[in-house]
């Protein structure tokens, strides 16, 4: 085993990141030691290395970042019994305190006190990173690692798409970010009559082609309102809508398309309070607006797994680039053009 490894860091508050040699970190009784094969960047990775106002009262540098990844468990602590040195896994990265009202009543995956890998302490986009066994995701052996780095962000998709009834449902898809891209996916496997998505990016609207949209729209180019409620005029809009963007002109939307008696499912985060009609635009029409944060631990997890060897979810048109660890900062670039899907480090 090494002393030292090749690390990407945020050592202090201010945008950008560093690539820096730290030692190789040491695990106790619970925890195993993951030689990371893969990791993919996410929006998280992407506010750290901006320094945005959410990082700026969040992060406490210096701190290795990154939390999607895939890894072989190379070293285990002396209590665990559940994973094995050689098991290929990815994480469940929300570590929960399992003691709150939530951990203990069935919804750890809003637990009052998470902790969270690359974010709270150190992270993925690392030769080696510790967790705790209990968050360690056993992965098939024959999925590709890059693959298994995008799990946790396909469980917010799942998590999302299966938060209500989606079989024969007409579904829009407000946001074609990487988890709004693979959320069409996951509503077309799981038997979605149609899905429409929108987004302002034309790049992002190719991929959702790709990923199996029925319909994509430009809100710059047409009225979005009008043109989905005339495609879904029999229902009255779309029986479920799937809000990826948290701009809240979407929002807005969100409520206006979807018919009487809907969901709303929100996953985008708005940056700052959003108005709304509720009167006209929810509690008139019936709809059910929902909040959805990560996944459920670990139901979603098992519903990604399942997903995945079924053989009718393809998700790999949304891994665009891959770069190796020391060239993150073109991965960087190209999420502040908005021209990718999925990036992938390969380590």
């Amino acid at each position: 085993m090494p002393e030292t490894m090749q690390t990407i860091v945020k050592p202090q508050a201010g945008k950008g990141l560093v690539l820096a040699e730290r030692p190789v970190p040491t695990f106790g009784p619970n925890e195993v030691l993951v030689k990371v094969e893969a990791a993919s960047i996410c929006g998280t990775d992407y506010h750290i290395y901006t320094w945005d106002d959410w990082s700026a009262n969040r992060i406490k540098p210096p701190l290795i970042v990154g939390h999607e990844f895939a890894g072989e468990v190379v070293a285990i602590g002396k209590d665990v019994s559940r994973v094995r040195v050689g098991d290929r896994i990815s994480a469940e990265t929300h570590i929960v305190c399992n003691k709150c009202y939530q951990c203990r009543t069935g919804e750890a995956h809003v637990c009052r006190d998470v902790e969270i890998i690359g974010v709270d302490r150190d992270g993925a986009f690392a030769e080696y990173v510790v967790i705790p066994e209990e968050n360690a995701w056993l992965n098939d052996p024959d999925l590709p690692p890059a693959l298994g780095s995008i799990q946790e962000p396909l469980g917010n998709a799942v998590h999302t798409v299966l938060a209500g009834p989606i079989a024969g449902a007409e579904v829009a898809i407000l946001g074609c970010g990487p988890i709004g891209l693979m959320s069409i996916a996951v509503a077309k496997a799981v038997g979605a009559k149609g899905v429409i998505a929108t987004d302002l990016n034309p790049y992002r609207l190719d991929l959702a082609k790709k990923m199996g949209a029925d319909v994509v729209l430009n809100p710059k180019e047409v009225d979005v309102v009008a043109e989905i409620k005339r495609l879904t005029a029999d229902r009255g809009g779309v029986d479920v809508t799937l809000e990826m963007s948290g701009h809240e002109t979407a929002i807005r939307q969100g409520l206006a398309i979807t018919r009487n008696g809907g969901r709303v499912s929100l996953l985008g985060l708005p940056a700052k309070p959003v108005e709304l009609d509720l009167t006209e635009q929810m509690i008139f029409k019936g709809l059910t607006l929902q909040g959805i944060t990560g996944r459920l631990m670990y139901d979603t997890w098992y519903q990604v797994k399942g997903l995945l060897a079924s053989g009718n979810l393809n998700i790999e048109p949304i891994i665009t680039h891959r770069f190796p660890l020391s060239d993150f900062e073109q991965g960087m670039e190209l999420m502040a053009r908005g021209t990718c899907g999925k990036i992938i480090l390969d380590i």
